[in-house]
């Protein structure tokens, strides 16, 4: 029997899946590091911790199987910024997505007209390339020992294999790639102050980039390229041609939406990246998603409120803005602040408790009205989707069918599965072994008032921001 292994590169742990060319599940296995603050608004992590999680998960989940492992595929988190010196030794700590340092850098990459035109993508403090700009700044002496360049995922890849390769969904992230083209931007690296030849090898996800080293003991086992964190998520939930949508409710919020075609103008509001399919999709990140309803019963109610149950009724008048740690799409906007409008003398608990999670629908919609794109269905995933709360105010607010799925997520170990020949396509692959249902329909009437109110909705963010200002 063929198995492959699924690893994702987690902020807060490393977690793999091993499966078989059905898409069952052997073994899971997860291992847990820390992230590092080492000033307000920085976060860091050490490389080397991925590296020994992600040896403990291959060695556990392959153990008894090791002649059968026929591929491995990484799924990682994003834009984190990993400097390699001479020898591939690690310079200094890996500079993380969810790292604020770079804001100079990156209004200054957002006022000249090569970020835009060359990468088809408005510079957020997440992305790489600011946080190159901002090492380039203020630790020289580092910057100039760097030879090489990588995301989270492929310092991992290169470690295992020992060759230097990205894939198109992560690389796009950087700042640093001609999107629409698909190769690197040697106006982005001139602006940067690095050369194309310290960026990693270009390939598709499914693409095999090489055996694992022989100290892994897998001698039948090839490394495919991976895949972004967002990007991987969507392959597992069978989201891959245009007018699909994934959702994922976790700390923040992301819609993806797959595009056949690049949109050469989405990437101002958005993020326009490369999907693993081998074409495009954009995404929309709002930074506080389900993690409203955390902060709401834990620091306001201080308690976990029942859940009401929703009535016909739905919209009440009150408003949420779910900006409690800035916006990143389609703002762009670290300032922005979150606010209840619209209180009354007659406003409830339950009023508010409902606004809260409409609020995190409405700036979910405003994503994907941002994009231009039209949704047919949504899967959602992620913590919020297992609640039928979220799952019927999504569904009524963006007016869409909700499915979620039966099965757990696995779209690194998809990705390796197509890359070694199990199947032909992944989207061959995801009719074999995703499986979902329905979860909510929208009501019609509840969603024509929730299209009055996001119309409210779209105003206050403007109306409010001199708040932050």
């Amino acid at each position: 029997m063929n198995y492959y292994i699924g690893i994702d590169l987690g902020t807060s742990s490393c977690k793999g899946t091993v499966v078989d060319g059905e898409g069952n599940v052997y073994g899971s296995r997860s291992v847990k590091y820390d992230v590092h603050y080492p000033a307000p608004g920085y976060s860091e992590q050490d490389p080397a911790d991925w590296l020994s999680a992600a040896e403990t998960i291959l060695s556990g989940l392959s153990r008894g199987r090791e002649d059968e492992i026929k591929g491995v595929s990484i799924a990682g988190q994003m834009h984190g910024l990993v400097m390699l010196d001479e020898n591939g030794a690690v310079i200094r700590e890996a500079i993380l997505w969810n790292d604020g340092r770079s804001e100079k850098q990156t209004a200054y990459l957002n006022s000249i007209p090569e970020t835009f035109a060359e990468t088809g993508n408005t510079a957020f403090p997440g992305f790489t390339a600011p946080k190159i700009l901002w090492v380039a700044e203020n630790e020289p002496e580092n910057f100039a020992r760097c030879r090489r360049i990588c995301l989270p995922k492929d310092y991992l890849a290169y470690k295992l294999t020992g060759v230097f390769s990205t894939d198109y969904s992560d690389a796009a992230g950087m700042l640093l790639l001609d999107v629409e083209h698909k190769k690197w931007s040697e106006t982005m690296c001139r602006i940067c102050g690095i050369s194309p030849d310290m960026l990693p090898a270009l390939y598709e996800s499914c693409e095999v980039t090489g055996p694992l080293k022989p100290e892994y003991g897998l001698k039948n086992a090839v490394m495919c390229a991976g895949a972004g964190d967002n990007a991987a998520s969507a392959v597992g939930c069978g989201v891959l041609s245009d007018g699909d949508c994934s959702i994922s409710l976790g700390t923040s919020g992301t819609v993806f939406l797959p595009c056949d075609e690049f949109r050469p103008g989405a990437g101002k509001t958005l993020h326009n990246f490369c999907h693993s399919t081998g074409k495009y999709h954009l995404m929309g990140c709002i930074l506080s998603a389900a993690s409203c309803d955390d902060w709401w019963t834990k620091r306001i109610l201080h308690t976990d409120y029942d859940k009401f149950t929703l009535d016909k009724a739905a919209s009440t008048g009150v408003y949420f803005l779910p900006y409690l740690t800035g916006e990143r799409c389609p703002h762009n906007d670290v300032k922005a602040r979150g606010a209840f409008v619209g209180l009354s003398a007659e406003t409830t608990r339950q009023d508010m408790c409902l606004s809260l999670y409409e609020g995190v629908s409405y700036a979910l919609r405003d994503c994907i009205v941002s994009g231009g794109v039209s949704v047919k269905e949504a899967v959602l995933c992620g913590g919020g989707a297992k609640s039928p709360l979220w799952q019927t105010v999504v569904s009524n607010v963006l007016g869409v069918d909700i499915y979620v799925t039966d099965t757990e997520q696995f779209g690194a170990a998809m990705l390796a599965m197509v890359g070694c020949g199990e199947y032909k396509t992944l989207k061959e692959c995801a009719a074999s072994t995703v499986k979902k249902h329905l979860a909510a329909s929208p009501d019609p009437r509840v969603h024509e008032k929730y299209d009055k109110g996001f119309e409210v909705y779209k105003k206050l963010y403007p109306a409010l921001k001199v708040l932050s200002e």
